[in-house]
């Protein structure tokens, strides 16, 4: 696998992820029954700034970087922004950038349980040295789609599950498509939240009609772009299919979407949405 997060760590696909991810957890919090969190493509958990992949690219400065320059940032990216900063700031400076994994675990309480998914072995020792201390995660270094239907259903009525994969393959969306309808009559009550990339070609487009049609209901789509949707080239945007979003989740993400579009579309380009694509 050629694939490694860190080239990208922090970047404005990143913060999209990760102003969801906090804001389901921080929804499952609510109630007092406990949780079980499932990434299926975990990474190494944190990425350091001034490491080499990390400057390489870049990223992280047209991403992260922007939004802590900016005042009054709406509710959800407030949020987002305190929770990077505790994991990372020094001195003022941002110098380490917090996956999914260590965002999940630091927003999740002591009751609720984690399963991280990591097949690449370099990134899934990363991920233990990281989480080693927290009893709560349990890391396995398998693939993320075998791992939905080894672990799941959990005891846990409640959950969220992040399927993030690094669409190196060119069948990804189709393992999607064969995977998600499974996984859903398997677990039926619990969030689930797949990253996809929005890119030339019209891949993201294809798989959303697809969803629609299989018949699957509470699917809402939530998309950044920054640069048009047909633009050749790299990643064009970002969007999220999130299955049984919790309640008011869509309301809060529509008011920080126009937020991040202003604040990380340098060029004025791309758009936003946050709309059912099939709805309750």
């Amino acid at each position: 696998m050629n694939y490694r997060h860190a080239y990208h760590a922090g970047n404005y696909a990143d913060v999209l992820k990760h102003v969801a991810l906090l804001a389901v957890c921080d929804r499952l919090n609510q109630k007092p029954a406990p949780c079980f969190y499932l990434d299926t493509h975990s990474g190494r958990g944190h990425y350091p700034l001034g490491g080499a992949e990390t400057q390489r690219a870049g990223e992280f400065r047209n991403g992260v970087m922007r939004l802590l320059q900016q005042p009054s940032p709406p509710t959800a990216v407030a949020r987002y922004l305190a929770a990077v900063s505790d994991h990372g700031l020094r001195d003022g400076a941002l110098v380490d950038y917090p996956g999914s994994p260590v965002l999940a675990a630091n927003a999740l309480r002591a009751q609720d349980r984690l399963a991280l998914c990591e097949l690449e072995p370099k990134e899934a020792q990363a991920l233990r040295d990281g989480l080693r201390h927290d009893r709560r995660v349990a890391i396995h270094e398998r693939d993320g789609y075998e791992a939905l239907a080894a672990l799941l259903p959990p005891r846990e009525k409640r959950g969220l599950i992040l399927i993030d994969p690094p669409y190196e393959e060119a069948n990804e969306f189709t393992r999607l498509l064969e995977a998600l309808p499974a996984t859903l009559k398997r677990w039926p009550t619990a969030t689930y939240m797949v990253w996809y990339p929005i890119k030339h070609g019209g891949g993201s487009h294809r798989f959303l009609e697809r969803m629609q049609a299989i018949g699957i209901r509470r699917q809402l789509v939530v998309e950044l772009t920054v640069e048009r949707d047909d633009s050749p080239g790299g990643l064009n945007g970002s969007g999220l299919l999130i299955v049984n979003p919790p309640w008011q989740l869509a309301e809060e993400l529509a008011l920080a979407l126009p937020y991040l579009h202003e604040k990380l579309s340098i060029t004025g380009h791309g758009r936003w949405r946050v709309e059912w694509l099939v709805p309750e």
